[in-house]
């Protein structure tokens, strides 16, 4: 095993994905964000690598040999073994990062609450601070491969033993057309409870969806950005 020389080893704070197999140890570097989108299913391995390499110490600087990387995962790839350690392996993430990132879906996942929740013997809405609170009695943890829209169903869930909540919501139909239909479904389960859907014979997707009402626009603007503003919807019920 040799150091790797294409970037100082001394001031090297990074990113990991790490997986043990037959003993061994691998790694990958990643871009952080990249892999929370690759969990997503909207980004690929060559996304989320910072190096296409597969270190056996990547904090020492440390690549495993390609003898090693054939021995184990059955390919001198080294993007299909990179793959197997991002499904099958371990994300530690710095420090700086996680406490960055948490900070950041803490206030959006807090945003999100207060536009949307009421408490259901008034039908008033609660004050930020009361919400926040809240968690933490609750000890809600942020989950840091998670999006903060994928949280709030199971925010709201550990909230109600200790306040009384609802969240408002609306339903909207959609309907995908066939090119984009394959990968739209994990996209809507991602913002809400998908409550119907059927698959046309030409391809295309309707589906009805539940979403809290005030990441509507989100959800819009997500399906857009997926669909290349083809995708055609309605509100339901509000």
């Amino acid at each position: 095993m040799k150091p790797v020389k294409t970037f100082d080893r001394e001031k090297l704070s990074v990113n990991l994905a790490k997986l043990k197999k037959s003993g061994q140890n691998f790694e990958v570097i990643i871009d952080p964000d990249k892999v929370i989108e690759y969990r997503s299913k909207k980004a690929e391995v060559k996304d989320v690598l910072m190096y296409e390499k597969v270190f056996s110490d990547a904090k020492k600087g440390y690549e495993a040999s390609p003898e090693q990387i054939k021995a184990v995962f059955g390919t001198d790839n080294l993007i299909q073994a990179a793959e197997t350690i991002l499904n099958n392996g371990e994300i530690q993430f710095t420090q700086e990062y996680r406490e960055q990132k948490r900070k950041e879906k803490l206030n959006r996942i807090l945003d999100i609450i207060t536009r949307n929740a009421i408490d259901p013997r008034t039908g008033l809405p609660h004050p930020r601070n009361r919400i926040e609170s809240a968690m933490d009695e609750a000890r809600v943890r942020i989950d840091d491969l998670k999006e903060p829209e994928d949280q709030i169903s199971d925010v709201v869930t550990a909230l109600k033993p200790i306040l009384p909540i609802k969240i408002g919501v609306k339903e909207i139909q959609v309907k995908i057309t066939p090119q984009y239909a394959g990968k739209a479904y994990s996209v809507v389960a991602r913002f809400g409870k998908i409550k119907q859907d059927n698959w046309q014979t030409d391809g295309s997707w309707i589906c009805s969806v539940e979403i809290p009402a005030g990441i509507q626009n989100e959800f819009f603007d997500a399906l857009n950005k997926l669909t290349q503003g083809t995708v055609e919807s309605k509100v339901l019920k509000e």
